[in-house]
C-alpha cells in the first residue's frame, strides 16, 4: 500500500465525463489498496471566465476579492468529483484550502505557502477515504483567503505531499511526460522516462511548461518523488529524481526554449565601478527580472556596451526606464530587439562531458544561425538567436546531440 497524491489539472476536469473519468482512475488506485489525496484545478477556461468577469465589474480589481471570486472555482470541481467517486461507491470528501488549513503569506494573488495542518487529511485517509483538496489557494493568518499564482495548483500537490509525507505526487495533465523537447517544433522529440530535479528545475525555468517552476523547487526542498502523467492516456509518464546515476551517462536531458524574450542594450557606457548598478538598480526597482547580462569594453577603454534581456511583457517599461537612466549616465545610445528567442541544452551530464558548447555553436553555425548571446551554468547552455531560427535551432541541436535515440537521456 502507498500514499499518493495526485493532482489533475482544467483540461483533466474539464467537464462532466472527464471529471468522471478522473473519478474512475482514482478509484482504480483506491481499490489497489492505496491511499489516495487527489489536489484539482478549476474546470478548464474557469478562472479566465471569473477573471473576466471581474473585470467587467472593476477594471483593478480589488486583490483580496478577486481571490475570494477565483477560489470558487476550484470549489466547484472538488463537489462535483467527490460526487462523481461516491457515485463509483468510493468514499470521499472534499476540502477548501481553508478547511485543511494551507496557511500562506498575505501576498494575494500570489501567495506562498507556509505551512498545512494535514490532522484532518490523516483522519479522513485511515477512515478509508479518498481525500479531494481543492488546489491554488489557502488562507493566510488572518483567515482571508488567498491564491497562489497561475499553476498554483501543482504547487499545493507538491506541498500536500511533503506535508503527508506521500510516497509520490502523481502530476496529470494534458501530456504523457517530459519530452527532450516540445514535440510540437521536434516531431522525434522522445519522451524521458526519468529526468533529475536539477534538470527538470532549468527546463521549467527555461520555457519548458510541462511544470510550473514553484512546485519543482517545491519537491526538490522538501524531496517529494514526482512523476509526469496523462489524464487521457495510460502510461508510466516520467519520473523526476534525486539519483543523477540512473540516468546512464546522458550528456544532454532536453532542449528548452522561450519565445517571450526581449534585448536591452545601452552603448556607450563609462566604464566605472557600480556602473551595472546603476543601470540594473532602477529595473530592479520597476520589479522586472533581468535574465542574460553581457557586458563589452570598447577599443579605447573607457566606455562599455551593457545588454541585459527581460520578458517580452516588460520590454516597453523596461526601454522607458533605461531611456531615463541613460540620460544621466551621458550614455550614447539605447536600443532594444524584441525580436528574439532563447534556446537552452540542459543536462546533468554536462559536468562530465567536454565539448558541448563546441558542439551546439557548430551544429547552429552549419544552419547559419547566428548567436546574439550566450549563458552558461553547470547544467546548461542558454543561448539568444532571432526569433525566425527558433524552430530550426531547436531541430538542429536535437539532432546533433541525436537526443532521439532511446537512453540518451532517461
Amino acid at each position: 500500500m502507498a500514499l499518493i497524491v495526485q493532482k489533475y489539472g482544467g483540461t483533466s476536469v474539464a467537464n462532466s465525463e472527464r471529471i468522471r473519468a478522473v473519478a474512475d482512475r482514482v478509484k482504480r488506485w483506491s481499490d489497489q489498496g492505496n491511499q489516495v489525496v487527489v489536489v484539482v484545478s478549476a474546470m478548464s477556461g474557469e478562472t479566465d471566465r471569473l477573471i473576466g468577469l471581474a473585470k467587467q465589474v472593476q477594471e483593478q480589481p480589488l486583490p483580496r476579492e478577486l481571490d475570494v471570486l477565483l477560489s470558487t472555482g476550484e470549489q466547484v470541481t472538488i463537489a462535483l468529483l467527490t460526487m462523481a467517486l461516491d457515485a463509483q461507491g468510493c468514499p470521499a470528501r472534499s476540502y477548501t484550502g481553508a478547511q485543511v488549513h494551507i496557511l500562506t503569506d498575505s501576498t494575494h494573488n500570489k501567495a506562498r505557502i507556509r505551512d498545512i495542518d494535514a490532522a484532518r487529511v490523516r483522519a479522513d485517509l485511515d477512515a478509508g477515504r479518498v481525500v479531494v483538496i481543492a488546489g491554488f489557494q489557502g488562507i493566510d493568518a488572518q483567515g482571508n483567503i488567498t491564491t497562489l499564482g497561475r499553476g498554483g495548483s501543482d504547487t499545493s500537490a507538491v506541498a500536500i505531499a511533503a506535508a503527508i509525507k506521500a510516497d509520490e505526487c502523481q502530476i496529470y495533465t494534458d501530456v504523457d511526460g517530459v519530452y527532450t523537447t516540445d514535440p510540437r517544433v521536434e516531431p522525434k522529440a522522445r519522451k524521458l522516462d526519468r529526468i533529475t530535479f536539477e534538470e527538470m528545475l532549468e527546463m521549467a525555468s527555461l520555457g519548458s511548461k510541462v511544470l510550473q517552476i514553484r512546485s519543482v523547487e517545491f519537491a526538490g526542498k522538501y524531496r517529494v518523488p514526482l512523476r509526469v502523467l496523462s489524464s487521457f492516456d495510460e502510461g508510466a509518464g516520467t519520473l523526476i529524481t534525486f539519483e543523477e546515476d540512473t540516468v546512464e551517462d546522458a550528456k544532454i536531458a532536453g532542449i528548452a526554449f522561450s519565445r517571450d524574450e526581449a534585448k536591452l542594450t545601452v552603448l556607450g557606457v563609462p566604464d566605472q565601478p557600480g556602473v551595472a548598478h546603476k543601470i540594473l538598480g532602477p529595473i530592479a526597482d520597476a520589479n522586472i527580472e533581468v535574465d542574460m547580462i553581457v557586458q563589452n569594453i570598447a577599443p579605447d577603454e573607457t566606455t562599455t556596451d551593457f545588454t541585459f534581456t527581460v520578458h517580452r511583457n516588460d520590454f516597453d517599461r523596461a526601454l522607458d526606464c533605461l531611456n531615463k537612466t541613460a540620460a544621466t549616465l551621458s550614455a550614447r545610445q539605447v536600443v532594444g530587439d524584441k525580436r528574439i528567442v532563447k534556446i537552452s541544452l540542459v543536462g546533468v551530464g554536462m559536468r562530465n562531458h567536454a565539448g558541448i558548447a563546441s558542439t551546439m555553436f557548430g551544429a547552429l553555425a552549419r544552419e547559419g544561425i547566428n548567436i546574439r548571446m550566450i549563458s552558461t551554468s553547470e547544467i546548461k547552455i542558454s543561448v539568444v538567436v532571432d526569433e525566425k531560427y527558433l524552430e530550426l535551432g531547436v531541430r538542429c541541436l536535437h539532432d546533433a546531440f541525436e537526443l532521439d535515440r532511446p537512453n540518451q537521456a532517461g
